[in-house]
Formats: C-alpha cells, structure tokens, sequence
C-alpha cells in the first residue's frame, strides 16, 4: 500500500538557528589563511584587479573538512582542478562573445553540470554554489583571448596554495576527520539507545544512528588501509555502536558519549577491548576497500532532473534579469543555483533563507561601505573578516551565512574598481528576488518523477542485502569476514533508503510513495542486523526470549 503526502509551503524552523558543527572554526580559518596571502600579495603589486581569478582557487580550501586526510588530498585536486576548469571555460566564453543571453546561457548550462557532479561525487559543503559564482561572475569579466591563461594560472596557483592550507592540519591531528566520525556515531548510537519516547521518536534516533554508523566506516575506508593502533580503536569503538544498534536495552549510552568526548578531545584515543578477526584484518574493511566503486556515469544518472532543473532555473533567472536591465544578469543566476536541494521542499525553505540572508546583508554593505573605500587595505581586511563570518556562521543556519556572503560578495566588485553602492545594493536585491522567485518555479515546473523510482530500486536493494545476511545467517557456521561483510552492506542499504525517501517525501507531482513498504523493509533490516551482530558474539541475547533486545522491540 502506498501514501499520498501533502505539501505545505512552512516557514516554521526555516530561520531557526541550530547549533554550530564541530569544526566550525576549521573552514572558516583555511578561508582565512588561503585567501589572505594572494590577495595581500596583489594589494602590495597594487594588482587587486587580479584578486577574482586568486580567490577562485583560494576558495577550494573550504571543501573537504570532513575527509579524512588521504581522501582530501585527492577530493581538493579534483575540486582545484574543477574550479580552474569552470574559470578558463568562462572565461573563454567572455573573450568570445559579449552577447549577454549566450552567456547566460552558457552559465547555466555550467551550473547544471557543477551541481550534478558535486551531488554524484558528494563533495559536500559548500557545494556547487562557489564553483558556480566563481564560473558565472567570470562570464560577464572583461577578458580578452590571450589574457585567458594567465588569469588561469593565476587561480591554479592559489588553488595550490589552498590545498597546501587544506591539507597542513593533518600534520598536527592526522585522525582528526575519522575520530569526529566516530564520535558522531557514539553520540548517536547513544541517543538511540537511551530512547524512551515513542515508537516514531525510536524509529527517527535509530535511522539517524544507523547512518551515522555508516558514515563513520565510510570515513574509515576512506582514509586507506593503514593497520595503525588508533584506526584499530576507532574500528573497536564502531563496533560498540553497532552493539548499540543491535541492543540499546544493554547498552549505557553515559559509556559511548564519554568515548565520544575523548575522541572530540586532543588527548591519544584509549585502547578498547573487541572481538577481531584472528587473521588480522578487523571486521573485514581491507576486504571492502578492494571492491570497485560504481562508475560516475552511473552516480550521475539519477540526477537528471535536478541538473535538467537547474540549468532552466539558471537560464530564466538570468534571462528575467537581463530583460529587467540588471548589469549583472550572473547575480540571479547564481542565487537560483544555490536554491536547488534535494526535493522541493528543501528548496523553498533554501529560497527563504536565500533571501533573507541576502537581504539582510546588503543592509551590512551599506554600513561597511565608507570604511571599505578609506584604502584598498581596509578593503581587503573587510573580505577576510567576513570570509571567516560566513564559514563560522554558516553551520547555524544559511540565511545566517549568507549575510556575511553578500557583503564580501558586493566587496569583491570593488577590487577592478570603485563603484556606486546603491546601484550595486539596488541590483542586488533585484537579482535576488528575481533568482530565488524564478529559480523556485523552474523547480516545481521540472518534475523530478524518478523519486520513485530511486525508492523502490533502494527497496530492492534493502531486500537483497537482507536475503544475502538472512542466508548467511541460516548456516551452522558462517564465515565471520562475509558476515561483516553482509552486514556492512545491509546497513548501507538502509541509511540509503531512509535519505531517498526523506528527499523523495519532499518532492512534487509523483506518483504515491509506498511508505509502508518502507517501514516494513526498515524493520526487518534492523531485525537482521542486529541478528548478524548476535552471530558476531557482539550483542548479548535476551535471557527469556533467547534474542538480542532488538528482535523483541515492535
């Protein structure tokens, strides 16, 4: 049996601030270190009319927080090298041709691509959103043919420099990315097994453990094989999350958030006792780490729509502001880029932020603006603070961030030239409006009718992974390593499962949602997860019934 959702266009949390991540200072930092140099380097040169090209590059060192050190180290490459890519195209594009619909026209196309690649890759925060104001802001820049490689150069250089500033905290804190996985897994494995509330509240704590458990083996496997003592602990303390999973009633959730405050900690991660595999390799992560990743094409498919939508949202908020006599048309273009979420719902709510942060913020511009044009150093310094307010903020809520991006945003125009501000907070507003306006009725227009589909081939997915442990399960003595293994991909299935039916609970105009389907696959995973865990010798069985705590749970 299916359901059918109701859609409420709800301001109600959309403003509200949350709590700031972990590392909050970490992105906002590197943004600091990696755009100070070039463009205090230009202000000395008295060549800040460069300073567009150097923050391309300076600003790929605000992704990859959360990689662990040898997957940044590749992560940052391919976003330097996607960053200078999208400039030398937009670049190209502007000493071609000056006619404004092309190269609105070429922007969106270019955003649709940066988005689609971004969410198949999963580079995560900030996105496309940068690579996509750095590539369009590009377009309508002055740019003659032969002036393209230096100004190319100019980026690829500091984007060297920023993956230099990406990676140099590793030489202080080489597991800091994987502990603060692990620590977010104990913290939520802890919620969940300290839940007493109501079966809907259980069943939310225990999928946002489950993945929470997957991300953290995901941080892992990533990091490589490195048979060191600390990866060996971290391994040990996923396993008494998954112990939490397969029995919260056993567990004392006080233990895991006290091991979750170590690993937050700078102190050396303390041993811990755990079963392991006799030959040496625990719990079967060298084995996964040779299995072949899916080929980007095939991650790439499932965005269709969403890149279909943005490149129409891009191109008709551009074309409006053109048609309004905005000067820079790339402005909406850009702000109906960063609406674009994963359902329609999230980004109405992204609109809304959108537009108030922007609104907000040019009301900052204005009140910087005569301290701005005192001396290119305070003009400079301005930008730097509020690089660092955006990546500090933005964790909180978006609207917030985003008001310290307008105004280093409107800032970054002063480095050619000095400029009228309240044409620049004038046109501003009006390519915000237009953007967020024209950019969310592109999103409702373009269906995105393979929601369904991506639940029902997570379903499929849910129950083979399941058939594969039930299986395994079933003989006098299964092979612990496939076992694992088993296990390790059914809870992979169902942290999946639950993030495509969350994104496709938010879109419009589909077919019903087979919701039941979904619980009951849920549950039944669960069920045989915490199966393998008692076949592991991990979780203790219930002393009447013979079963792990989670078989008994409704």
């Amino acid at each position: 049996m299916s359901s059918t959702t109701r859609h409420r266009l709800s301001l109600a949390g959309v403003l509200r601030l949350g709590r700031p991540s972990d590392i909050w200072f970490k992105p906002a930092l590197s943004a600091v270190a990696a755009v100070a140099p070039p463009n205090l380097a230009l202000l000395a040169l008295g060549r800040l009319d460069l300073a567009m090209y150097t923050m391309a590059g300076s600003l790929c060192a605000l992704y990859g927080h959360n990689r662990p050190y040898a997957a940044r180290a590749r992560a940052l490459a391919r976003v330097v090298l996607g960053m200078v890519g999208g400039l030398a195209v937009a670049l190209l594009a502007a000493s071609l041709t000056t006619d404004a619909v092309v190269l609105v026209t070429v922007g969106a196309l270019m955003a649709a691509v940066q988005k689609a690649v971004c969410d198949a890759t999963r580079i995560g925060p900030p996105g496309n959103v940068v690579l996509t104001f750095i590539s369009s802001a590009s377009l309508f820049a002055p740019q003659s043919l032969g002036q393209v490689p230096a100004h190319a150069g100019l980026a690829l250089a500091a984007g060297a420099w920023a993956w230099l500033v990406g990676m140099a905290p590793g030489l202080l804190r080489p597991h800091g990315p994987e502990r603060r996985a692990t620590a977010q897994a104990l913290d939520a494995a802890a919620a969940y097994a300290a839940t007493g509330g109501t079966a809907e509240v259980h069943a939310r704590a225990r999928a946002a453990s489950v993945t929470a458990v997957h991300a953290a083996w995901q941080s892992l496997l990533a990091a490589g094989a490195r048979p060191d003592r600390t990866r060996r602990t971290l391994e040990r303390l996923l396993i008494r999350a998954e112990v939490a999973l397969a029995a919260p009633a056993d567990t004392d959730p006080e233990r895991l958030r006290a091991w979750a405050r170590d690993l937050r900690g700078a102190g050396p991660v303390s041993g811990i006792g755990s079963p392991h595999d006799p030959t040496g390799e625990l719990l079967g992560v060298d084995t996964e780490l040779a299995l072949p990743r899916r080929p980007l094409r095939h991650r790439l498919a499932p965005l269709a729509p969403i890149a279909v939508r943005t490149a129409t949202g891009c191109a008709l908020a551009g074309y409006a502001s053109l048609a309004l006599g905005v000067g820079r048309p790339y402005w909406a273009l850009v702000t109906a880029a960063s609406l674009y979420q994963a359902n329609v719902t999230l980004t109405w709510s992204r609109g809304v932020q959108r537009v108030v942060g922007n609104l907000v913020g040019v009301l900052v511009f204005a009140a910087v603006t005569p301290l701005a044009q005192l001396h290119p150093a305070a003009l400079v310094l301005l930008c730097l603070a509020f690089n660092f307010g955006a990546e500090a903020l933005i964790s909180r809520n978006y609207w917030l961030g985003s008001v310290c991006v307008t105004p280093m945003a409107l800032l970054i125009t002063e480095f050619a030239r000095s400029q009228d501000p309240g044409r620049l907070i004038t046109e501003r507003i009006a390519d915000t409006l237009v953007g967020a306006l024209v950019g969310f009725v592109a999103a409702v227009a373009v269906t995105n009718r393979r929601a369904g589909d991506r639940i029902e081939h997570a379903l499929t997915t849910v129950e083979r992974a399941r058939e594969r442990a039930d299986r395994l399960l079933a003989e006098p003595h299964p092979q612990p390593r496939a076992l694992t293994t088993a296990g390790r991909d059914l809870t992979a299935a169902l942290a999946d499962l639950r993030a495509t039916a969350d994104a496709a609970s938010g879109e419009w105009w589909q077919r019903a949602l087979p919701t039941e389907r979904v619980v009951l696959a849920e549950q039944s995973g669960h069920r045989t997860l915490a199966a393998t865990a008692r076949h592991r010798g991990l979780a203790p069985l219930d002393h009447d019934t013979g079963r792990t705590t989670e078989d008994v749970r409704p």
